[in-house]
């Protein structure tokens, strides 16, 4: 039997605009991303039968609605491949929380399953099996630290600063479709460039979606408030997840030791390269 334990990790949103919504409905983006060595850990195990087996501390979905099954399944019928897996989810990122969770799961499954199955496809030929999963799932393939447009998926590999950040869920999950599709969401932010967007720096990058959210989800507004009382702060991705930086860890931890009962908060280094592709030595 072959194994293999591998992490899941979250990402950030540290910059989200909004620039323009497509035919298709789906909206332009331009975003930072960058990852936290903090996630899901997945564990699997090959099969001979070509059985998709998956096992979850999460609650809620069923297995055939899970992306990580969807990306084995999507794997096994690009590629012919007749072996199986037992996977075994540990799951620590919340649902609708703005971290890329799901996305994350499944770009590690594809990872993992190349390699186990002895598939030999290529990160480029992942991700873009990846965006029919998902918009977010190329760049956790990819796993480098990205400046992203189109819907996120056309990624142009950046090194931001690596602060220790506070990440805060307040007890909530966030609907994106109920994000996307509000009225009032700003979506004609014009257009920058990378080199001005990292030129002006973190003190000045926003999350588009930021304002939408705190009005339809007054628990997130309240922890916003709460947070940014401590250090500038903001939402990543549709949320609920808010997130403040600190240079050094103890100052993260102590903001940790203050948070209310009902959020689940945790400190976590910000990284350029995924802990999942530092962990296989793919960068």
């Amino acid at each position: 039997m072959r194994k293999m334990t591998l992490p899941a990790p979250a990402k950030l949103n540290r910059l989200l605009h909004i620039t323009g919504r497509r035919e298709d409905g789906y909206h332009e983006l331009q975003t930072l991303f960058q990852f936290l060595d903090h996630g899901d850990t997945l564990h699997f195990r090959q099969r001979q039968d070509g059985s998709i087996n998956l096992t979850s501390t999460l609650t809620g979905i069923a297995n055939d609605d899970n992306l990580v099954v969807r990306a084995a399944r999507l794997l096994q019928s690009e590629t012919g491949c007749r072996l199986g897996v037992d996977i075994h989810l540990d799951k620590r990122l919340p649902l609708g929380g703005g971290l890329g969770g799901g996305s994350s799961d499944a770009a590690t499954t594809l990872i993992a399953l190349n390699r186990l199955w002895s598939l030999g496809l290529s990160l480029d030929r992942l991700a873009v099996l990846g965006l029919r999963l998902g918009a977010d799932v190329p760049v956790f393939v990819h796993g480098r630290a990205a400046w992203g447009e189109g819907i996120g998926e056309r990624l142009t590999p950046v090194d931001l600063d690596t602060p220790w950040f506070v990440v805060l869920h307040p007890g909530i999950e966030v609907a994106t479709p109920q994000v996307f599709g509000a009225p009032q969401l700003t979506r004609n932010t014009p257009p920058i460039s990378m080199t001005r967007a990292l030129q002006e720096g973190p003190g000045t990058w926003r999350n588009d979606c930021e304002a939408t959210v705190r009005r339809l989800y007054p628990a997130v507004d309240e922890a916003l408030e709460w947070l940014s009382a401590f250090a500038p702060s903001l939402l990543t991705g549709t949320g609920a997840c808010l997130f403040c930086s600190f240079k050094d860890e103890a100052d993260a931890r102590e903001i940790l030791a203050q948070t209310q009962d009902g959020w689940h908060a945790f400190v976590a280094r910000g990284c350029n390269v995924s802990p999942l592709h530092q962990a296989l030595g793919l960068l």
